[in-house]
């Protein structure tokens, strides 16, 4: 495996379900992590195991990335206090919930606020966050954008599977996230050579859906039953 020794990797929404397996992953290689989440995220539990398993240094920055300040204020923090850095790993998501208002619900009832809150969490923000931490990242050893999307920035959603599930598929997330995809390819061509830059897109994630939910997401046929 590669040796990301002496490297510094920024992943954001890091205290979160997928946003932990990264930092694990990383943490393995040898990189050491800013973990970046919101206010009250238990930063504490996720670095004493980081730092203690695989003898990395973390840095804890609490930030909501729905808000252009809080950005602003940990991008200045990040490239005046912080020695290098190598990688940055977009991971941070607003997938709302089922029952935030206008969000997993009938696209009649979906409203502007939760489509303007998805859009700045999963495509403003990274841009923001990149554009901002370019100086600090463009002659790094490795330099690497990571950009974490998702198959609903390439495919519409089978509304089988969601059938009396109680889960919904906003047209905002899917949105944003094929707004993610695009913005990726333009920062590709715009930062080379100096940063490489990428987007990966995995298929369904577990994360306590219903059983329906899953019996349908992996095995299709099921869903015509």
């Amino acid at each position: 495996m590669m040796n990301l020794r002496g490297r510094r990797v920024l992943v954001t929404g890091a205290t979160g379900h997928l946003g932990q397996e990264i930092c694990k992953t990383v943490a393995e290689l040898g990189a050491d992590i800013l973990l970046l989440d919101l206010p009250n995220s238990n930063f504490k539990k996720l670095a004493n195991y980081l730092t203690k398993k695989y003898k990395i240094k973390c840095m804890n920055l609490a930030c909501d990335l729905e808000f252009e300040d809080d950005r602003s204020k940990t991008i200045k923090i990040i490239n005046s206090q912080v020695k290098n850095l190598n990688i940055i790993i977009n991971n941070a998501a607003f997938v709302g919930s089922s029952n935030l208002p206008g969000w997993a619900t009938a696209f009649k009832n979906q409203n502007l606020n939760t489509w303007r809150r998805a859009i700045e969490v999963n495509l403003t923000a990274v841009f923001h966050l990149c554009q901002g931490l370019y100086p600090k990242i463009k002659n790094a050893n490795g330099a690497n954008i990571l950009n974490i999307g998702s198959i609903y920035g390439t495919y519409g959603p089978d509304w089988r599977i969601y059938k009396n599930t109680g889960m919904g598929n906003p047209a905002a997330y899917g949105a944003s996230k094929g707004g993610l995809d695009q913005l990726t390819k333009w920062l590709a061509t715009t930062m080379a050579p100096n940063v490489r830059v990428n987007t990966l897109v995995s298929g369904g994630i577990s994360r306590s859906q219903p059983k329906r939910f899953k019996k349908r997401s992996t095995n299709p046929l099921s869903a015509y039953g």
